[in-house]
């Protein structure tokens, strides 16, 4: 199986300069799998170059939601994302990994010798042995209210995700949402708000349920405010926001705020990836789950942009599927050595390459 539409013949030899970067392994994605997929390559001699679109590592744990708690990763009771993306930082450091952040890949073609040649938007150009596709579930963006003149607004009084919660401190804060993001939004941001408004169309929830019975609490409390309606318009000049029009059962309502949160879902786009010519399933890159690698021989995928029967949608899952992949990426980088199975508990030489005195 080819690559689609970007398979291309092979270069030819007299065009390949020393500003192509010929490295072991292309991980496409720094987010929480990306990374550990650096830690566990490293650990069987695998380099790897790691490319992402955003500007900073994290993938969407460290640019939806950095101060979100996260509860469910081994060993650590409660952990934000990016507190987790910067000990994951800390972990892969003895293997030097080089980083490409705003840059995308944009092409993926396979060379007389194996290898693959990738290029990004920004002209940087890669051969590889193998790829690891970690990006989570591709492109994403927020999906914008249809209300008119919000582009005015977002940046400065309306965000689709929180960086610090320091900067809700002291606003009057508005939520919009019935999901996951805004029930965990409206329970971390009521201390620090002066005031916060949830508002969503109906009076049942799709988040957690113990969740929605923290927020009713808020409510019956008067600590927060829940409004059955929709936005209808924003008032305010200059990108500041000064209040919300709510439509409800009862009419239009004016509600202060200076911050307005919408949070209406993702839009999520492969990109590049859906071009590639790898099998996919509902937008996802099917995979196998012994080696997690794709209909084409030495491409992995990892995380929240495969599948397979059985998938969940875990930062644990995906550290399970890292570990894995990284066996079998040793297969291809290295055909000729035999692989021996060793414990970082144990093995003096893992301990050495993790610099373990």
């Amino acid at each position: 199986m080819g690559f689609g539409m970007t398979l291309t013949a092979p270069a030819p030899e007299a065009t390949k300069t020393s500003e192509i970067i010929e490295t072991d392994a292309v991980v496409i994605g720094a987010g929480p799998c990306g990374l550990f997929a650096v830690f566990e390559l490293g650990l069987l001699d695998i380099k790897a170059h790691v490319v992402d679109i955003l500007d900073r590592p994290g993938g969407q744990c460290a640019e939806l939601y950095p101060e979100k708690p996260i509860y469910d990763v081994p060993a650590l009771p409660i952990v934000t994302g990016q507190e987790l993306t910067q000990r994951l930082m800390e972990q892969i450091k003895p293997f030097s990994p080089k980083f490409h952040f705003s840059e995308q890949i944009n092409t993926l073609s396979r060379e007389a010798d194996g290898r693959f040649r990738l290029t990004t938007d920004a002209g940087t150009e890669f051969l590889t042995k193998v790829v690891i596709i970690a990006a989570g579930g591709g492109s994403f963006t927020p999906k914008r209210p249809p209300l008119a003149g919000i582009e005015d607004y977002e940046g400065k009084s309306v965000f689709y995700s929180v960086r610090k919660i320091e900067q809700m401190r002291g606003k009057d804060v508005v939520i919009v949402g019935g999901g996951d993001s805004a029930l965990d939004w409206t329970l971390n941001l009521a201390p620090v708000a002066r005031s916060l408004t949830l508002v969503h169309r109906r009076d049942e929830f799709r988040a957690a349920p113990h969740s929605v019975e923290k927020m009713r609490k808020l409510v019956e409390e008067a600590s927060i405010r829940l409004l059955i309606g929709q936005v209808a318009a924003l008032e305010g000049a200059n990108g500041e926001l000064s209040a919300v029009q709510v439509k409800t059962a009862n009419g239009v309502e004016s509600v202060p705020c200076t911050a307005m949160l919408p949070f209406f879902g993702l839009t999520m786009k492969l990109g590049p990836v859906a071009d590639w010519g790898l099998n996919l399933h509902e937008n996802l890159i099917h995979v196998d789950t012994e080696r997690f690698e794709t209909s084409e021989k030495g491409i992995f995928a990892i995380g929240d942009i495969n599948w397979y029967p059985g998938k969940l949608k875990l930062i644990l899952s995906g550290f399970h599927e890292a570990a894995l992949m990284a066996q079998a990426a040793h297969r291809v980088v290295y055909p000729d050595k035999k692989l021996m199975f060793q414990y970082t508990t144990s093995s003096s030489s893992l301990q050495k390459k993790l610099g373990v005195k």
